[in-house]
Order: structure tokens, then sequence, then C-alpha cells
């Protein structure tokens, strides 16, 4: 039997290329339309955006708060659809019949769900943590850890 048709796997696939393509858009013309003055050296390996509006000089916070609303919906519509996705897929597992398929069966998706709740702790932890938290040696951690480990 098939859990997922084609026609539904294709549109999942778009669904995702679709919203990160949407984020990192708004992201980017985001980040070229705001004037930046304060030195040009990041405290990172690569350009995040936290760390890009820290050269900001002028007051960004009203087009800072909806590209934080924007990402926490596509954010969490992810989410959901990851949850609901792991959802079906252990009440299939659960239906093998066999113990040494459900334990195969496992195997393959918990390495898989590991990388993703990293991915997803560190990410939250990155974006969502108080200004009193940010070290730049914390920060690179971080950094690391939600985007080259997984």
């Amino acid at each position: 039997w098939t859990l997922m048709g084609n026609r539904a796997c294709i549109k999942t696939a778009a669904a995702a290329w679709a919203s990160g393509f949407l984020n990192a858009a708004l992201h980017t013309a985001n980040t070229f339309s705001i004037p930046l003055c304060q030195g040009n050296t990041v405290d990172q390996f690569f350009c995040e955006i936290p760390q890009i509006l820290k050269f900001s000089c002028s007051d960004s916070y009203l087009r800072q708060a909806a590209l934080i609303v924007v990402s926490a919906c596509l954010a969490f519509g992810c989410f959901v659809f990851t949850v609901l996705s792991y959802m079906q897929i252990f009440t299939a597992v659960l239906r093998i019949p066999s113990e040494q398929g459900r334990h195969k069966a496992f195997s393959m998706c918990l390495p898989h769900l590991t990388v993703v709740s990293l991915f997803i702790s560190t990410g939250l932890f990155a974006y969502l943590k108080p200004p009193s938290l940010s070290l730049p040696a914390l920060d690179l951690v971080v950094a690391v850890l939600y985007s080259v480990v997984p």
C-alpha cells in the first residue's frame, strides 16, 4: 500500500520549495533595503540576519516585526506539517506485523527525527534568545549546530 501518492509528493515538495524561496526573498529584499553604517565585520562565518541588523543605522522595527511574523507563520506551518507527517509515519510503522520490521523502520526514522529536532531547537534558540545572551562564541556555536551539523 502507498501512504502518499505521486501527486501529494509533488505538492509537498513544491510547497517546501515555495515557502523556502518566499522566506529567503523577503529576508534578502529587507536586508538590501536597510541602510548599514556601523562597520562591516560580521562575527560569524556567514552573514546571519541578526548579525547584519546590528549594523543598521535606521529604526527598522516595524519592518523586522513584519518579517518575523511572516517567517514565524511559515516556520509554524512547516513544523505542523512535519509533526503530522511523523505521526502518520509512526502510525504506519506500528502497524507493521513483525517486530524486526518495526525495528528496521524506526532505525531509519529516528536519525532523521534527531537531525530535524536539532535543527529546529538550535534555530529557535538562535533567533529567539534574548539579546543579553548574545555572546559571539555562543552565537557561532549555535549557528554551526543549526546550519552545518544537520
